[in-house]
């Protein structure tokens, strides 16, 4: 028998984490999933080879404990998913400085000093570093206007992964910045191109598909560059 594959999903409560999750399960993967809030986690408290952590991931506290208790394991996957839509205002300059803090802590800050701390526990040469991204966070995307705070907060988690990647030490997973297709959750709506499972499986191909290629890459669930 092989060693099962080992992963750490950060947000995996509903939505795309929850989907990754039960998708690398399915698959045979031995999952660390974290929370927010232990209480609102039954479908993850169901599957087998779930190991469930609490994180805050915009709470240096919340990681430093997060590091404590993950101390010395070793992942083949590290797939930051947290993320919030932010601010709607119509005029997006109306956003308070609450607001825009937050947002850019959540999206674009928050996910890379967590990487960061986790990096070198990432299994050498096939390791897969993986970050949520979106198409909406390519610079050449002029739609959704009504977005354009999300769209800055993507397009600044792409940038800072730029940076993270050229300051990594002498472990170099292989870093993915990924759009996951417009997907019916929570924040894509019921309007959406695609469901939960489709774009998941989508992505675990990618995953798979690029470990061991090292170097940084801008994809969608279907493999496909997007441009930065």
């Amino acid at each position: 028998m092989s060693t099962p594959k080992t992963a750490l999903i950060i947000g995996a409560s509903r939505g795309l984490g929850l989907g990754l999750v039960k998708r690398l399960t399915e698959l045979g993967w031995e999952v660390t999933a974290t929370v927010r809030d232990a209480q609102k986690a039954d479908e993850l408290k169901a599957l087998q080879n779930v190991q469930l952590q609490t994180l805050d991931i915009d709470e240096p506290s919340s990681l430093e404990v997060l590091t404590h208790n993950l101390k010395g394991q070793t992942y083949d996957l590290l797939f930051v998913n947290a993320g919030v839509m932010g601010p709607m205002h119509p005029n997006p300059t109306d956003a308070t400085s609450g607001e825009l803090g937050q947002l850019f802590l959540t999206n674009a800050v928050a996910p890379i000093r967590l990487a960061k701390r986790f990096v070198d526990q990432i299994r050498p040469e096939t390791g897969v570093v993986a970050f949520m991204s979106s198409v909406l966070g390519s610079v050449t995307m002029p739609d959704a206007p009504e977005m354009a705070l999300y769209k800055a907060s993507k397009a600044a988690l792409n940038s800072m992964t730029n940076t993270f990647v050229t300051q990594m030490g002498e472990n170099k997973p292989t870093v993915l910045s990924m759009h996951p297709g417009w997907v019916r959750t929570a924040m894509g709506g019921e309007g959406a191109d695609i469901d939960v499972e489709t774009s998941v499986r989508g992505i675990v191909e990618q995953l798979e598909r690029f470990a061991g290629k090292g170097g940084h890459h801008f994809v969608n669930y279907k493999g496909e560059t997007i441009p930065w």
